[in-house]
């Protein structure tokens, strides 16, 4: 057997992706490093409430958003005609990605950063409306590909039944 074999065998991946974990955790640890050099207990009891919020609000939260997406989706139209199995990730993905960008850009969105104009001789204004249009342009490709995908599940139902006859 040979050694890259048994490093594969007994790590459960190649060298390679070793080496990638380990220059992850180096990176975060210098940044909880540079972190910790100015306000120590700012930081920690942020991320101490940060982890509080996540498990005891948000988790909760979207786990239930979840599930009602579930039940809204997964549901046949009737008992007798099975319905097509409709991916909640066509609300997922959209509803992620329109989180994560006000997540990164909500001090903007919100107005909440005076300094902005100043600092870049831009409009601070009109961040909310372009979030709006590229969440709204999210979900409707979304729901585009939901609508092809049951477009041509139904076609392929109604070939089918049409060949049995």
């Amino acid at each position: 057997m040979s050694a890259p074999t048994a490093f594969r065998r007994r790590y459960g991946a190649s060298p390679l992706h070793l080496l990638l974990v380990l220059t992850s955790f180096a990176l975060a640890v210098y940044a909880g490093l540079r972190l910790f050099e100015g306000d120590t207990v700012g930081v920690a009891v942020w991320f101490v409430g940060a982890a509080l919020l996540h498990d005891l609000v948000l988790l909760p939260f979207y786990s239930v958003t979840d599930r009602a997406a579930q039940a809204l989706f997964l549901r046949g139209p009737g008992p007798t005609a099975p319905a097509p199995r409709v991916s909640v990730n066509h609300v997922r993905v959209p509803a992620f990605v329109s989180g994560v960008l006000l997540l990164v850009w909500w001090p903007l969105i919100f107005t909440r950063v005076g300094h902005y104009t100043a600092a870049t001789a831009l409009p601070a204004d009109g961040f909310l409306g372009r979030w709006l249009l590229i969440t709204a342009a999210l979900f409707a490709a979304s729901a585009v590909v939901l609508a092809v995908r049951t477009w041509r599940w139904s076609r392929a139902q109604r070939q089918a039944r049409s060949a049995t006859k």
